[in-house]
């Protein structure tokens, strides 16, 4: 996971966003159909700190997303010759054709991604991962592997599940993977700037939907890398400690009381879930004008000049231990055939039963 590896920057041939193939949504006939489109619509969490953020980072972040997990490698190498595997939420298909013998279809909602995809030739497209654009039975197997945690409402975390149910034939299989709350190093989690159920409840629109603030304003959140491809060991010994950090931030609201970000209380920070997770963009990878100097403009990114990086908030809601479970048995027409913690996440497989 530590590998040096570089990549080379998009080309000119690189198709624009307009450019990408976006099919219209399918609606699934047994859907109730108020319940569904209200599911349906995005949070405005989601747009501002999981879209908008993979699209500013979407060339970095590819160049850091190589190593394929065993455990999934394992699962599409297991599948029948042949066979139609869906990856939903495929960032920059570094699972798409692993296995020579199968054929591969990839989505994702950011379309940098989906480009990226694309210049590999790869067969994507953008779409939603609550909104799948593929009629029902149409692959053999899908997968979702760290998607789920990027939805901000259980509602859209269960509709998600459902659409990768419905996309696969019957007795086709479904893999999930999850971050958990549970990580094998406990430290990382202190790490994460963690979202204040009073911030949760006093800032929460509808189901899932934190309120967001005035573009204009930025909130200077002092956060620190998570240990990915991403971050060095230097960096790693340069970051600040949970301790070092303000126990409170000042949000701009009418008077101008601080909400406390994340909590002192030992029994709230256990039953954490909701998180703000850093990226961290070298200056040298971020652009001089364009999405990232927009971003620190209206206050959705920051500078970190001690760092050399611009910095993105991305939102996950961490799963605790058997949440996953919970959430899929709620699903009609499926079962589930395996289930493991693995590299600090939940994963289980489902097996579809009936149409």
């Amino acid at each position: 996971m530590k590998e040096e590896h570089i990549d080379e920057p998009l080309g000119s041939s690189a198709i624009s966003p307009e450019e990408l193939p976006v099919l219209p949504p399918i609606v699934a006939g047994n859907v109730k159909k108020g319940s569904s489109s209200k599911v349906q619509v995005t949070p405005e969490i989601e747009k501002k700190y999981v879209h908008r953020v993979y699209d500013a980072i979407a060339p970095h972040f590819s160049s850091t997303r190589f190593a394929k997990w065993p455990k999934v490698q394992a699962f599409l190498n297991s599948l029948p010759s042949g066979s139609l595997i869906l990856d939903a939420g495929c960032g920059n298909g570094k699972y798409l054709g692993l296995n020579p013998n199968c054929y591969f279809v990839g989505c994702d909602i950011s379309a940098p991604l989906i480009n990226i995809c694309s210049d590999k030739g790869h067969e994507v497209l953008v779409a939603d991962a609550v909104n799948l654009p593929y009629r029902t039975g149409y692959g053999d197997a899908a997968i979702s592997i760290a998607v789920l945690h990027h939805l901000s409402s259980e509602s859209r975390r269960k509709k998600a599940v459902e659409e990768l149910v419905r996309i696969v034939k019957t007795g086709g299989l479904v893999l999930i993977t999850v971050w958990a709350r549970e990580q094998e190093d406990n430290s990382l989690v202190n790490k994460w700037t963690p979202l204040t159920q009073k911030y949760l409840e006093e800032e929460w629109i509808g189901p899932g939907s934190p309120r967001t603030r005035s573009p204009t304003s930025s909130i200077a959140l002092e956060s620190i890398p998570e240990t990915e491809e991403t971050v060095s060991g230097e960096q790693l010994k340069h970051s600040s400690s949970a301790d070092e950090r303000s126990n409170e931030i000042k949000l701009p609201n009418s008077s101008n009381e601080p909400f406390p970000l994340y909590s002192t209380n030992k029994k709230s920070s256990l039953c954490q879930q909701e998180y703000f997770v850093p990226w961290h963009l070298p200056y040298h990878r971020a652009e001089v004008s364009g999405a990232s100097s927009n971003a620190v403009a209206n206050g959705f990114a920051r500078k970190d000049d001690k760092k050399g990086a611009v910095v993105y908030d991305r939102y996950y809601h961490v799963f605790s231990e058997g949440e996953l479970e919970r959430v899929v048995s709620d699903v009609e027409g499926a079962i589930i055939v395996d289930r493991f913690y693995d590299k600090s996440n939940w994963c289980i497989i489902l097996e579809k039963t009936s149409s």
